[in-house]
């Protein structure tokens, strides 16, 4: 039985390259536009590797930013998915809640819509948000933040994830973060810092936790 919860502290991810069939190509064909902007084209000198690299890991940066911002119908059903999982954290529902992040996969599907970077954007991003200090967030919320007690699948990630947003810079900060934690252990800690976060919120404000992930999270 997966649980959000662990027995002892989360050891470190070990990366591993998935392959898909076709994941080649298709990802090639989304980025040539973004290498085109660079000036990087089918016709340019391939003996300039410091100039091509650069430019790809551009380009790569630029796609997954698109990738981890969820716009439109995607965000909506996003924000309820986080909803659901801060809910469930705060009623100690943490099987469901990882439940709920099981059924994220990489491509969107008629049974589950969210993609996991459609949730960990989203988390990300408002979690940036939030540090900036809305009238609607209570001071400091970001910097009073810390994990729930116990150990959690993702904690490694959601310490990064926390550290980068009180400076605005989580979501700007994604591709470094996949590069050290892999993709799963981001979408589990980036919605295990949102997590954290609405519960001081709610600690904060005398307000059900679940109320402030209703109005909050969209």
């Amino acid at each position: 039985m997966t649980d959000m919860r662990l027995d002892a502290p989360e050891p470190p991810a070990l990366i591993a390259i998935q392959q898909r069939t076709g994941l080649a190509d298709e990802m090639w064909r989304e980025i040539a536009p973004l290498l085109a902007d660079e000036g990087i084209t089918e016709d340019s000198d391939p003996t300039d590797l410091p100039t091509l690299q650069a430019a790809l890991d551009r380009a790569v940066a630029r796609y997954n930013a698109a990738l981890f911002t969820p716009t439109g119908k995607a965000r909506g059903q996003a924000a309820e998915l986080l909803r659901q999982v801060v809910a469930s954290v705060a009623a100690g529902e943490t099987v469901h809640a990882a439940r709920l992040l099981d059924s994220l996969g990489p491509d969107p599907t008629d049974a589950q819509p969210v993609t996991g970077a459609h949730a960990a954007g989203l988390a990300m991003l408002l979690l940036d948000t939030w540090s900036t200090g809305p009238a609607s967030v209570p001071a400091g919320l970001l910097t009073g933040t810390a994990l729930p007690a116990g150990h959690w699948r993702g904690e490694r990630a959601a310490t990064d994830i926390l550290a980068l947003a009180r400076k605005g810079r989580a979501h700007r900060s994604v591709q470094k973060l996949i590069v050290q934690h892999g993709g799963h252990h981001v979408t589990d800690g980036a919605a295990l810092a949102l997590a954290a976060t609405v519960l001081t919120w709610a600690k904060r404000t005398s307000t059900p936790a679940a109320d402030i992930a209703e109005t909050a999270i969209g």
